[in-house]
């Protein structure tokens, strides 16, 4: 891994694939042992989760179903603080488990949008899992039952996460280079 350009920035290796699949096998058993019996829906939030999803999908051993949502509150390399709905839940979720599959959760303010949605559409249980989270931008109130790496506040790629769309085919994290 070097350091590569996208668009106007410089970014250099953060998390190799090698630890990023390792971690997702971990959050994959904890979510198999937690929801032992239960046949749960699996909501990733695109663009971003669709690589994170597809290798945790692999690695979940349980009768399961997923579906996708899609969520965009970013411009560049800043949360715009407001939240768009560019695809609408599609699936009957009354009285289901759902677990919603995010990449990364900073302010937690995309995600408590669509909890607040699960609940009212009738969710029995509703579980959290991300990836990434950033502990120090995080200003919400809810739980998050699954995470991967905790990491500060920097700007980061690949691995489904994108700079004005380019990178997200990047098999690596990178951060940028200030």
């Amino acid at each position: 891994m070097n350091v590569i350009k996208v668009h106007d920035k410089q970014f250099r290796p953060f998390i190799p694939y090698e630890k990023i699949e390792d971690e997702v096998k971990r959050m994959a058993w904890e979510i198999n042992n937690d929801l032992e019996g239960k046949t749960p829906l699996f909501l990733s939030v695109l663009n971003g989760s669709f690589m994170f999803a597809a290798d945790l999908l692999k690695n979940i051993t349980l009768d399961s179903e997923i579906s996708f949502v899609k969520l965009a509150s970013y411009s560049g390399t800043e949360s715009t603080q407001l939240v768009r709905q560019l695809i609408g839940f599609d699936e009957d979720i009354y009285g289901r488990t759902v677990v919603v599959v995010e990449d990364i959760i900073d302010s937690g303010l995309t995600m408590e949008r669509v909890l607040e949605q699960l609940k009212d559409m009738g969710a029995h249980e509703i579980k959290v899992a991300t990836l990434l989270f950033k502990p120090e931008a995080f200003s919400r109130d809810y739980e998050i039952h699954y995470k991967g790496f905790d990491i500060g506040n920097e700007f980061i790629i690949g691995y489904g996460l994108d700079y004005n769309r380019q990178g997200r085919n990047l098999k690596d994290i990178y951060i940028i280079e200030e």
